[in-house]
């Protein structure tokens, strides 16, 4: 019995194998079926027999074929021009709301030239050349602010996945980080060279408003503890994009000189562009709370956030209203008001909206909204100039 068992136990761990085959089939004796899957051989010839061929044709001369443009190129293999890096990085500096900037300098000029706007001189005197300097070194020190928010927002993790947040210059990989600082840093000095040339005309006043909008400039994301990050972005951009630049736009056009009546004209541009910074705020809140920067819209909720809006315009309004109301004040300024659909556009698209791109779109609005309301405030203020002066002005000046 034992002799027996072996060899059955022997039969079954070494399987014999058929030396004249080459297909190296494993046979044994007494393995059941499933334990070895075989695939007989006659069946590999057919599969074999059945395999598709592969034609190749030419198409050289077809005119409608076409290779699509890779989805991703390798730095080794594209090479951008001049013109494609001077696009990248135009959309990075953020254009559209270069306009904060611009429109209180428009402001502030248009209100110094109506005060030279006399019976003898009805054409006042206008200063072009220190109109343009200051334009374009307060639009600088703008453009050098935005570059160093993209940097230290993106060493904080702020708007890292936000399509609509920063310019994407290091977000999109198309810059290195430390270039974007570099280069900030450089827009930055050299808006400020600019800006003490020309601050030489308007005083010591201006030296003192021109220090304050550069460090609001470079503090406003740098750092640790950021204005933006204490609650602070609303007050910051109500401060430069109102009263700072006005004043000091008005004080290099007049040489020094400043009436009270600047300030208040310059509060309803503050509180249009603290609107925008809040809107701003309110589609990022989401990517603020998580990398711990604390905003106005952070600290409240979406309906507060919506209501502290509506009270940002309903200011901005009530003040122009309240400076052309009384007798002899300037009436032309209720023109103003022609933009008041667009407030309504704004307002009912913050009410309904809580997406990012559906903030994005009022935020664009507000910016547009902004522009027309100072347009339009600049029209009024140099009509409200001239009629007065028109008798003494010569015929052959006039255009009709």
């Amino acid at each position: 019995m034992q002799s027996k068992e072996k060899k059955s136990e022997a039969a079954v761990t070494r399987p014999k194998t058929n030396a004249t085959s080459s297909t190296h089939i494993v046979t044994a004796e007494a393995v059941q079926a499933e334990e070895v899957p075989t695939i007989p051989l006659g069946s590999l010839q057919t599969i074999n027999a059945l395999q598709a061929e592969v034609s190749v044709h030419s198409v050289a001369s077809t005119r409608a074929v076409s290779v699509p443009s890779p989805l991703v190129v390798q730095p080794s293999e594209y090479h951008r021009s001049f013109a494609e890096w001077l696009q990248v990085w135009w959309d990075g500096v953020r254009p559209k709301y270069l306009l904060l900037s611009f429109l209180p300098v428009l402001l502030g000029s248009v209100l110094a030239w109506t005060q030279t706007a006399t019976a003898k001189n009805p054409f006042g005197q206008f200063h072009l050349n220190h109109f343009i300097a200051t334009a374009v070194a307060i639009v600088l020190l703008q453009i050098g602010a935005n570059l160093i928010n993209d940097y230290y927002d993106y060493l904080r993790g702020v708007d890292t996945s936000n399509a609509f947040g920063p310019g994407g210059l290091i977000q999109q990989g198309l810059i290195n980080p430390i270039n974007v600082l570099t280069y900030g840093l450089a827009v930055l000095g050299f808006g400020l060279l600019i800006g003490v040339i020309v601050a030489v005309r308007g005083g010591p006043l201006v030296f003192l408003l021109g220090l304050i909008g550069v460090l609001c400039a470079y503090f406003y994301s740098a750092t640790s503890r950021a204005l933006s990050s204490l609650f602070l972005g609303e007050v910051t951009a109500f401060l430069v994009f109102g009263p700072l630049i006005t004043l000091g736009a008005y004080l290099i056009q007049s040489a020094g000189t400043l009436q009270p009546s600047v300030f208040v004209y310059s509060l309803p541009l503050g509180l249009l562009a603290a609107a925008v910074v809040h809107v701003n705020n309110m589609r990022d809140v989401e990517g603020d709370t998580h990398a711990g920067r604390r905003t106005v819209a952070s600290l409240l909720d979406l309906q507060l956030s919506r209501t502290l809006l509506l009270a940002l315009l309903v200011v901005a309004y009530g003040i122009i209203v309240l400076m052309a109301i009384p007798r002899g004040a300037p009436h032309l300024l209720l023109i103003t008001l022609w933009t008041l659909p667009l407030v309504v556009v704004v307002v009912s698209g913050a009410l309904r909206t809580d997406s990012l791109a559906g903030l994005h779109l009022v935020m664009r609005q507000l910016i547009r909204l902004e522009t027309y309301f100072v347009l339009l405030l600049s029209a009024a203020l140099i009509i409200t100039a001239l009629l007065p002066l028109l008798a003494h002005i010569p015929t052959h000046l006039l255009p009709f």
